[in-house]
Formats: structure tokens, sequence, C-alpha cells
């Protein structure tokens, strides 16, 4: 059995689901993808990743310590604005990801990988700062949202 609960659900939420209309479950996966969306730019807002624990904060930089005191700002503030956090929802799928030149930003620091922080900088490796992922809360909302569609 697998451990994943989306797998499991598929198991006996998919051939209810495979009953419904194309429209019917589209319109499923659009209200599904709005609340993950909504949540998803919650969690980034208060800088915590899916499991509950926060995001490695940002490193100093040199020119950040000359001229006026500055207060930190929280990091990721555009990219969870609608423009850059998208959602989709059609017949088979509910999707929720970045989209543009910002995607390549939000996966290095969804998987911590390496990259410059500037033009003509050396490369640094990112800490892990997962972004997007679905918190137990998360679950139960898809599912409650399954059980409401599919009872009417």
């Amino acid at each position: 059995m697998s451990t994943d609960p989306l797998r499991q659900w598929e198991g006996w939420a998919g051939a209810l689901l495979a009953k419904l209309e194309a429209p019917k479950r589209r319109a499923l996966a659009v209200t599904i993808a709005r609340e993950l969306r909504r949540s998803q730019q919650q969690r980034i807002a208060a800088q915590h990743d899916a499991e509950g624990s926060p995001f490695v904060p940002r490193k100093p930089r040199l020119r950040d310590r000359r001229g006026a005191i500055r207060r930190r700002a929280a990091m990721f503030t555009k990219l969870r604005t609608a423009k850059w956090l998208r959602m989709s929802g059609t017949a088979d799928a509910a999707e929720v990801g970045f989209v543009g030149r910002v995607a390549r930003i939000a996966r290095v620091h969804q998987e911590g990988l390496r990259d410059r922080a500037a033009q003509g900088e050396p490369q640094i490796r990112y800490p892990r700062r997962a972004m997007l992922g679905l918190t137990p809360s998360d679950r139960e909302r898809v599912r409650d949202l399954l059980l409401e569609h599919l009872t009417g």
C-alpha cells in the first residue's frame, strides 16, 4: 500500500470521480486548486514549510551592513502573489505552481540547489526552503471538498 495520501484517495475517489462529467470534475479541480493556492500563500507569508518548521533566514550581505539601518524584509513576498503562484484545474488535474522566470528561483529554494545570488558572484548553495507542499490540514481540506462535491 502506498504511503502517499493522494494515492490512497485515488483508490476510493477515483471511481466516483470517473462517473462525473468532465465539466463537474473541472469545477471541483478549480475549487481544490484555489484552496491549495490560498493555503500555500498563507504558509509562505508565515515563512513556514509544509512540516511546520520555519524557513532558514537569509544570510546578511556585506552591502546591507553599510549605510542606513534597514528592516529585514520577509522572503518571497512577491512570489506568493497570484501573478507568480498560479493555479489551474482541468477535468484530470488540479495544479498549483510558480510560472515564468521566478519558477527557476522558486525551484532553487524548494530543493536547496546551487545558484548565483547576483550576476558575477560565485555560486552558493541555498538552504532548502520548501514553499510548496501539502500539510495535514491541506489534505483534510481536499478530502472535505471531494466529499462535499460528491454528496451534492
